[in-house]
């Protein structure tokens, strides 16, 4: 096959790598297996026979380069990304190749966009941050609701997930947030991230079927309030979770994801709710599917295959709004997700 269908994936043997191996394998790609962990990497050429492991470690660039000999895109699946996204980043730049990654960190991504727009812009590449359920989903639906706008007041989505079995990687990267913002929490007002030590409300958000209204957390803080002001001129962007969702990610005790189908996705469900308003008119579109970690392998796999067959609208460092069209990104998603199709109220 030709060296153009290589992808590297690097954190192949995580609990989303896998996701997004299978989802490069049934796109015709051929995965590149990345990651520090040489036992891990056998483990998983033996359930995919014919595929190439190669061991890197983020602190070796030259075992970075070795690993992505021949690759014609990287995707980055290892958190914490504040240890992982720069030096791929760093790797993918010197071997002229496009970097996508699943980053929810949301300090991560801004180092990201701060520390490699202008670089990967003069080298005429790309690097796409918090491709995934957090950041890249909010951010595709955001630009699809915002439509013929150049502007609006306020974005606010709502994540509505039956539970959050959280992944190993989840709470590791959770705690280097935590580290990072020496315990405080973060939201984007008045234009820009503020940290505070305010209390979070509790409220009610109207969601469309099934789950209709729930009890939500306000300013539950994700990676959309970094993907979003990226490229939209809105000043407030404020993010809510379910009460239930959010006492599962506090718990100590919660279990990983279980797998019920033949794809490995657990049964939790979601639905991500968007409203975007301005003056006195809303703007609404929603999606919904099936597990929060496996979605993110689509997200991925399709920015991929836009960058390489040219379907991109820009260079440099990149939110999915900003580089690719995006309600047909959201179409295309259609085996995936369900879509609730934006319409404006009058408030």
């Amino acid at each position: 096959m030709e060296s153009g269908r290589y992808v590297a994936v690097y954190g192949a043997y995580g609990h989303t790598g896998r996701f997004v191996v299978a989802e490069l394998r049934q796109r015709g790609y051929v995965p590149l297996l990345l990651g520090r962990d040489r036992d891990k990497l056998l483990a998983l050429v033996e359930a995919y026979p014919g595929l190439e492991a190669r061991q890197a470690s983020v602190d070796d660039p030259a075992s970075l380069d070795r690993a992505l000999n021949g690759a014609a895109a990287v995707i980055n699946c290892a958190g914490p990304f504040a240890s992982t996204a720069a030096p791929l980043v760093e790797a993918a730049l010197r071997a002229g190749l496009p970097y996508v990654d699943v980053a929810a960190e949301i300090e991560a991504n801004v180092d990201t966009f701060a520390h490699f727009a202008e670089r990967a812009r003069a080298a005429g590449t790309v690097v796409v941050p918090a491709m995934a359920f957090y950041g890249g989903l909010g951010d595709l639906l955001v630009t699809t609701a915002m439509g013929d706008w150049t502007a609006a007041d306020e974005a606010h989505i709502a994540y509505g997930l039956s539970s959050w079995h959280p992944t190993g990687g989840t709470r590791a990267s959770g705690v280097v947030s935590g580290q990072r913002r020496n315990g405080r929490r973060v939201r984007f007002s008045g234009g820009r991230l503020e940290y505070h030590d305010d209390a979070l409300p509790t409220l009610e958000w109207p969601f469309p079927a099934p789950f209709g209204p729930q009890s939500v957390i306000g300013e539950f803080t994700m990676a959309d309030v970094v993907t979003v002001p990226s490229h939209l001129a809105i000043a407030e962007v404020r993010t809510y979770m379910t009460a239930k969702a959010a006492a599962d990610l506090s718990a100590p005790d919660t279990s990983a994801p279980i797998a019920v189908d033949e794809r490995g996705r657990s049964a939790q469900t979601f639905v991500v709710d968007v409203l975007v308003r301005s003056g006195g008119t809303e703007r609404r579109v929603a999606a919904a599917g099936q597990d929060i970690y496996a979605i993110s392998a689509p997200l991925a796999v399709e920015a991929v295959d836009r960058i390489l067959t040219g379907r991109t609208r820009t260079t440099g460092v990149a939110s999915a709004g900003a580089i690719f069209d995006a309600p047909d990104f959201l179409r295309a998603l259609s085996p995936h997700l369900s879509l609730h199709v934006p319409f404006d109220t009058r408030g």
